[in-house]
């Protein structure tokens, strides 16, 4: 998927270089586990719930080596806060990098 993402974007007029940084993670059992564990702290909790609608979800959670990662946009200062809360409560993790982009309104 990596060098298909590459070649499609190679394939828009106008660009005329691309910068590949896309990292593909090893497999881990120990990881799927704690982003299910994520997954359910973040978007089980109530206040949070919205974001779990639709198909591309708004905070997406990277583990890697049990350092999380949350990337994408909420709607306010509190939801960011929150979720990141929420991954810092889950046993078994590392670190929490909360780069959550609040929503200009």
């Amino acid at each position: 998927m990596k060098s298909d993402a590459e070649r499609a974007v190679k394939g828009i007029e106008g660009v005329e270089k691309v910068d590949n940084q896309i990292e593909v993670l090893p497999p881990s059992p120990m990881d799927d586990q704690l982003r299910l564990r994520l997954y359910r702290a973040i978007y089980g909790y109530p206040s949070l719930q919205r974001y779990a609608l639709g198909v591309q979800k708004p905070i997406r959670i990277i583990v890697k080596s049990g350092r999380v990662t949350l990337e994408g946009v909420v709607d306010n200062e509190a939801d960011k806060n929150t979720a990141g809360i929420r991954a810092n409560s889950v046993p078994g993790i590392f670190s929490v990098t909360n780069n959550l982009q609040v929503v200009k309104p």
